[in-house]
C-alpha cells in the first residue's frame, strides 16, 4: 500500500492542528505526550510530529507533505510546494507577526535607531534580510528562547518577537516599532511528491478537506419553519453561501427553511426571525462546509 507522510507540527499548533484534522474528518491520537509517531484511520496516511521551525527542512528533502508556518518557510530558505494556506481567526491558526520590540524606556524610535545596535531573535535570516532592505547594519544573534528576558536585562538592544494580539509584549514592559514579517500557517508539500499523481490527489484531497473544516468553524446552520405568508420576510433578513434550500412541510401553506450563516451574526439575526414569522428555529454546528 502506498503512504504519504504527513509532518504536524508539535508544540502550540499542535492542537489545534489535531482538532483541524478531527473536523475534516482524520481522528489522530497519541500514545503518550512524548510519543512523535501519532495513529491515524487513514492506512494511507503515515504521520510524524516535528517542531514547525524545521518541518519546511524534511519536506524539502523527506515528507511528502507538512503543516507549518510561512514564518520558518522564509526563514529556512525551503522550496517547497505552498498547497493551502490554513487560517482560523479563533484559534492559533490566525495570522500572526514578528516585530520588533525594545524596552518602554529605550530611545529607540525608529528602525534607522537600530544601527550599529545588536537583536536577539530565533528568527534570524529573515531579519536579517529586513534590515539588509531597510539599509541598517545591526548585529543579529540566535535566540535559544527568554528573548524578552534578554531585551530586559540589557543584553541586547532589541528583539525580533512573534506576537498575535500584542498583549505579550505590554506585560514585559515591550515598545514596538516595526513589523518585520506576517505568517499564516501553510499545508506545504515536496516538489517531487507533488509531480507523483498519486501522491498529489491524495494531497489535495486532505487539503480540500482541511479547507472545509476551517471555513466551517466561523459558520453555523440555521433550519426553522415559516409560513408562505411570512416567506418573504423570513428571506430578506437571510444571508447565505449561495441562496436558502426551501422545502415543502406537510401541513399546506407552510414551508422549512435551511441556510448556512456566520456565526457572529446569529445573536442578532434569531431574535430579527422570531419577529419576522419564523417557528421551530434550530442552530447547529458544521463540520465541513466545501464552496
Amino acid at each position: 500500500m502506498k503512504k504519504l507522510k504527513l509532518g504536524l507540527p508539535k508544540g502550540s499548533l499542535q492542537e489545534a492542528t489535531f482538532n483541524m484534522f478531527r473536523k475534516a474528518g482524520f481522528n489522530i491520537s497519541l500514545s503518550s505526550e512524548r510519543s512523535y509517531f501519532p495513529s491515524i484511520d487513514d492506512p494511507e496516511i503515515e504521520p510524524v510530529l516535528l517542531r514547525a521551525q524545521e518541518m519546511s527542512r524534511y519536506v524539502e528533502t523527506d515528507l511528502d507533505c507538512g503543516i507549518t508556518g510561512e514564518d520558518w518557510i522564509q526563514e529556512n530558505g525551503s522550496r517547497v510546494v505552498r498547497v493551502e494556506e490554513l487560517v482560523y481567526a479563533k484559534q492559533s491558526l490566525r495570522p500572526v507577526r514578528w516585530v520588533i520590540a525594545v524596552p518602554e524606556g529605550s530611545k529607540i524610535r525608529k528602525i534607522k535607531d537600530l544601527k550599529g545596535k545588536q537583536i536577539a531573535t530565533e528568527l534570524v535570516n529573515v531579519t536579517r534580510k529586513f534590515l539588509k532592505k531597510n539599509k541598517i547594519k545591526a548585529g543579529v544573534e540566535f535566540s535559544w528562547g527568554a528573548t524578552e528576558v534578554k531585551v530586559a536585562q540589557g543584553l541586547v538592544e532589541a528583539i525580533v518577537e512573534l506576537t498575535e494580539t500584542g498583549r505579550s509584549l505590554e506585560a514585559n514592559k515591550l515598545r514596538e516599532i516595526a513589523t518585520v514579517c506576517e505568517s499564516t500557517t501553510k499545508f506545504i508539500a515536496n516538489i517531487s511528491s507533488w509531480k507523483d499523481k498519486w501522491k498529489r490527489v491524495k494531497i489535495e484531497e486532505i487539503a480540500l478537506l482541511l479547507r472545509g473544516a476551517l471555513s466551517a468553524e466561523s459558520k453555523v446552520g440555521l433550519k426553522m419553519n415559516v409560513s408562505r405568508a411570512n416567506i418573504n420576510r423570513v428571506l430578506s433578513l437571510l444571508p447565505a453561501l449561495k441562496r436558502p434550500t426551501i422545502s415543502n412541510l406537510s401541513q399546506e401553506g407552510w414551508a422549512a427553511i435551511e441556510t448556512v450563516i456566520d456565526e457572529k451574526v446569529v445573536r442578532a439575526l434569531i431574535p430579527a426571525l422570531k419577529k419576522a414569522g419564523a417557528q421551530g428555529i434550530v442552530e447547529y454546528p458544521l463540520n465541513k462546509v466545501i464552496y
